[in-house]
C-alpha cells in the first residue's frame, strides 16, 4: 500500500464523523472506526474485507524507518509509535501480532490541545497550575481521556507560567509549542529507554514540572515520589478505576515491609487524584467526562498514612469534601442524570454502587426508577462497581 493510498484510506475513515476516537484494522473485518464507544465499519473501495496482506502493508507504512518500532514488533509482538498525516491528524498507534497476522489500532489525537471548557473539566483542576511540588495523578481505564486532561493542564501551565516543563511519553501525543514556558517532550524508545531512566535524568534538567506518561512499575513510582519530594511538580497517569484504588495500587507496588514508610511518603507527596470515566451523552453527541476528585487535606492525608479504619474511609472524605473541591463518581452521575445529560441505563452502567445511586434518585418518582430498584434487588446486582 503506498503512502498516498494510505492517506486516502485514513481520510475516508475520518470523514465519517468528527467524533471518531480510534481507527481499527483487523484481518477478516472491514476498516472500522470507534464512534462514541461503538465500532462502526467503513466502506472503502477495494478494502471491503481486510486481508493479512492489507494489515501487513498498513503496519509497514506506519513503521516506515522507525527501527525501534520495527524491532519491538519483531521481538515482543507489539509496537507503540506516533504517526501524523499532514492536514489530517496525529495518531497514537499500536501495532500487534495476532494469530500470525498484523492488527492496528490508531488513536486519533486532536491537532488542537483541548481546553478545560471543551473537556468540561471541574475548575479545581485549574488549581494544579499553581502547585509548586507534589504528585498529581489522572487515572481511568484506557480511552477515558486521561491524556487530553493532562494536555489541558500542561497547556494552561504553558500559557500562564514561565517554567521549564519536561514530558516523558509513550508515544508523544499532543505537541506543545513553547509559550510562556519552555516545554521539552521526550518519547520512549526514540529519546529514552524507559520512563524511570528519563525521570532520573529529568532531575538534572532543572524542570519545574515533569509529566510522566504512565507510572507502570515500582522503579518509576519511586523516582516520581523522589522528584515530588525534591521540589518538582510531577503529573502522571495510572490505569485504575477510581481514586481509592489508585492509592491502593501505588502502595501495593512496594514490598509489604515498606508499607508504613510508603504511606507516609505518599500522604505527604500527593496533591490531587482525578479519576475519570467517559460516558455517552443522552443526545448522542459524543461523550461527557465524569470525574472523581481526591484532594490532599488533613483528613485524607491521615487516612492514607494510617490506613482506613473504624469506618473512616477515603470515599467518605471525598463525599463529604465538596466544599474543598472533592467529588465522587456517583454524585457526578446523579447530577448528570438529573440534568438529562446522560441516560439512566448509562448512569447505572458506569456507577460505583448502582443500588445507592438508585436510592439517591428515588425522589424523581416514576415507574422506571421503582422498576429498576426491583430489578437490581431481584438479580442481586448490588454495588458491583463499574461494568
Amino acid at each position: 500500500m503506498s503512502t498516498i493510498n494510505f492517506s486516502q484510506v485514513v481520510q475516508g475513515m475520518l470523514s465519517v464523523s468528527d467524533k471518531i476516537s480510534d481507527l481499527i484494522f483487523s484481518p477478516g473485518r472491514p476498516p472500522q472506526v470507534e464512534l462514541i464507544g461503538k465500532l462502526t465499519p467503513v466502506a472503502l473501495p477495494g478494502m471491503e474485507m481486510l486481508t493479512p496482506a492489507h494489515t501487513a502493508a498498513i503496519a509497514k507504512a506506519l513503521i516506515g524507518s522507525n527501527k525501534a518500532a520495527e524491532e519491538s514488533l519483531e521481538k515482543y509482538g507489539s509496537a507503540d509509535l506516533s504517526f501524523s498525516l499532514t492536514g489530517l491528524s496525529r495518531f497514537r498507534v499500536n501495532i500487534f501480532k495476532q494469530r500470525g497476522t498484523h492488527a492496528i489500532v490508531m488513536r486519533v489525537v486532536p491537532n488542537k490541545i483541548p481546553s478545560f471548557e471543551e473537556l468540561g473539566l471541574p475548575n479545581v483542576l485549574k488549581e494544579v497550575v499553581d502547585l509548586k511540588n507534589g504528585i498529581v495523578l489522572v487515572t481511568g481505564p484506557t480511552g477515558s481521556g486521561k491524556s487530553s486532561t493532562l494536555a489541558a493542564v500542561i497547556d494552561l501551565i504553558n500559557e500562564t507560567k514561565s517554567y521549564h516543563v519536561v514530558t516523558i511519553e509513550d508515544p508523544i501525543e499532543f505537541i506543545h509549542q513553547h509559550k510562556k514556558s519552555t516545554v521539552h517532550q521526550r518519547e520512549l524508545h526514540s529519546d529514552t529507554s524507559s520512563f524511570a531512566y528519563a525521570l532520573r535524568a529529568a532531575l538534572r534538567q532543572a524542570p519545574k514540572v515533569i509529566l510522566v506518561g504512565e507510572i507502570r512499575d515500582l522503579e518509576t513510582c519511586e523516582v516520581a515520589l523522589e522528584a515530588s519530594e525534591t521540589g518538582h511538580l510531577v503529573l502522571s497517569t495510572l490505569h485504575t478505576t477510581d481514586a481509592v484504588k489508585t492509592v491502593e495500587r501505588l502502595i501495593g507496588m512496594f514490598p509489604k515491609s515498606q508499607e508504613h514508610i510508603i504511606r507516609m511518603r505518599l500522604a505527604g507527596a500527593f496533591r490531587l487524584i482525578a479519576s475519570q470515566r467517559l460516558i455517552p451523552r443522552a443526545d448522542g453527541h459524543g461523550r461527557v467526562a465524569a470525574l472523581e476528585i481526591l484532594r490532599s487535606t488533613a483528613r485524607t492525608r491521615d487516612y492514607i498514612e494510617k490506613g482506613e479504619r473504624d469506618g473512616k474511609s477515603l470515599y467518605d472524605a471525598m463525599r463529604d469534601g465538596t466544599l474543598e473541591g472533592m467529588q465522587v463518581f456517583d454524585g457526578e452521575l446523579e447530577r448528570m442524570l438529573r440534568s438529562g445529560i446522560i441516560t439512566m441505563n448509562e448512569g447505572l452502567a458506569y456507577s460505583t454502587n448502582r443500588q445507592n445511586l438508585l436510592l439517591q434518585l428515588s425522589d424523581l418518582g416514576g415507574g422506571s426508577i421503582d422498576e429498576m430498584i426491583g430489578m437490581e434487588s431481584r438479580t442481586g446486582n448490588l454495588g458491583l462497581g463499574v461494568s
